[in-house]
């Protein structure tokens, strides 16, 4: 059977800063018609900052869709045409000041991809260096030193709700 949908139409409701949003009509496999509601995103890149005594850098901030704090891994959306591993190193000098000289890829995380193209691109860095925290215009957040393991468990008791987040330390945890 073929799965594939035909793009009928796409119209823009919204074109904003970090997303826009279309309402399309799509072609189903039966022919049939349907409508898809869909967000553009230019993606992001997140980082795990692991120091040498398996000590996470996280950072505490608050989300406004969800009125409280979030603990969650430095990240960062990327800027058009970026590329991701850039992406990382930099939000990881923004977010906490610190560079790292080993970098591994942790895959790439598709946050919600029933109605949103966002792609998170997640690194681990190790062989961490302090420089100085470079924070945004607007950004507010506290950096907080955990131990792996103990944030393994703050993830399997929903403490920690963040998916990039949570796919990183679950994936950093099985790879050392």
């Amino acid at each position: 059977m073929d799965f594939f949908e035909k793009t009928l139409s796409q119209n823009y409701v919204f074109r904003g800063r970090i997303m826009n949003v279309r309402d399309d009509t799509v072609q189903l496999p039966d022919g049939s018609t349907a409508p898809r509601e869909v967000i553009e995103h230019t993606g992001g890149a997140c980082v795990l900052p692991l120091t040498d005594d398996n000590q996470v850098l996280m950072v505490r901030q608050y989300r406004y869709p969800h009125e409280r704090l979030f603990l969650e891994i430095p990240a960062g959306k990327l800027e058009k045409g970026e590329d991701p591993f850039l992406c990382a190193k930099r939000e990881l000098l923004e977010e906490t000041g610190m560079t790292a000289e080993s970098w591994q890829s942790l895959g790439r995380l598709v946050p919600t991809p029933a109605y949103d193209g966002e792609v998170i691109y997640m690194y681990l860095a190790r062989n961490l260096h302090y420089e100085s925290q470079q924070l945004d215009e607007g950004e507010f957040l506290k950096v907080e030193k955990f131990p792996l393991d103990t944030l393994v468990e703050m993830v399997l008791s929903g403490e920690i709700e963040d998916a990039k987040t949570q796919a990183a330390i679950l994936k950093t945890k099985i790879m050392i």
